[in-house]
């Protein structure tokens, strides 16, 4: 790969400074022009060409399964030898439950315990909607950070393949500040996206810009994420909408009916270097350090994607 940041695990790059050789060899790939503020409105939207489905039924975690990574979360990036996942060894009340809030059943995430509850369904080519709030709670490694959680889909591969804690996907963040940025979660996972430089970012310093300079999101390089186009959270303790529009390939995440990130060209890729279109697989809500919750998660089908358009 040949890049500065290639040894290291994504999560060990973000917590540090963009660097002056990260920011070369960041223009190398996109360019000296720097993100400019766009206004991007969703249009054309698709109407659902079937029933919608309810992912969560409010009473119990049916469909649902738990996974957990290490014991100890602090451990997760480091490949350490003889790190032993939790899995499926333990009841997962503690971790995962529906409870009430604001007068309404939701899906509680404690957040501790770093892993995700996992849905059965093989979803493809569909428009997936969920409100999701933060809790009060933050735990160690994450204490002092943004809160962090992530809606991860075309999820495939074996439990616990990714850190020993989650399943290969392609990942809508859910963090303070950066909902919406786009994630490789696994070394096998690739996509493609377009952005500009950003160097007020921590490394990558690339965020998403339509019309911006081609660039391939590749777990484990310099380009391991690109951030959203612009931060649409709410203030803590408000519900946000998520609304992630996917067929085939192709994917865009929306927040607050803000439309933050456009991604194609999803692909898996083997060990001979064979790339296979990821169009489908199941979705991921992650536990990773902030207590969350989540109501309200339907899919419905649909034939096409919206569009994004920019205002400068």
């Amino acid at each position: 790969m040949g890049l500065a940041v290639a040894a290291l695990s994504a999560p060990a790059a973000a917590q540090a400074p963009a660097t002056p050789e990260q920011l070369a060899q960041t223009r190398a790939i996109v360019g000296n022009t720097v993100a400019r503020p766009q206004t991007l409105v969703l249009v054309d939207v698709p109407r659902a060409t079937g029933k919608a489905r309810a992912l969560l039924n409010g009473r119990d975690l049916a469909g649902w399964h738990p996974w957990l990574g290490y014991p100890d979360p602090s451990v997760t990036y480091r490949n350490q030898p003889g790190a032993t996942s939790i899995g499926t060894t333990r009841d997962t009340a503690g971790d995962f439950a529906i409870r009430r809030i604001d007068g309404r059943p939701a899906l509680w995430v404690k957040g501790e315990t770093w892993g995700a509850l996992v849905h059965d369904a093989d979803l493809r080519d569909y428009h997936l909607r969920l409100h999701y709030r933060w809790g009060a709670k933050r735990w160690a490694p994450r204490l002092g950070q943004p809160p962090n959680n992530g809606l991860l889909y075309h999820t495939h591969g074996a439990p616990g393949a990714v850190f020993g804690t989650w399943q290969p996907s392609v990942e809508f963040e859910i963090m303070q500040g950066s909902t919406g940025m786009a994630v490789a979660v696994g070394r096998d996972v690739r996509l493609r996206t377009t952005a500009a430089l950003d160097p007020s970012l921590v490394s990558p310093p690339v965020r998403y810009r339509v019309g911006g300079a081609p660039v391939e999101i590749v777990n484990g390089t310099l380009i391991w994420n690109v951030e959203n186009a612009r931060d649409a959270e709410r203030p803590a303790g408000q519900w946000n909408t998520l609304d992630l529009y996917v067929l085939g390939d192709r994917a865009v995440h929306v927040v607050n009916g803000v439309p933050v990130m456009v991604v194609e060209g999803l692909a898996t890729v083997d060990a001979a270097g064979k790339r296979t279109p990821l169009t489908h697989g199941s979705v991921q809500l992650q536990s990773e350090g902030a207590e969350t919750w989540f109501r309200d998660i339907t899919v419905e089908p649909i034939d096409r994607l919206p569009k994004v358009v920019a205002k400068e």
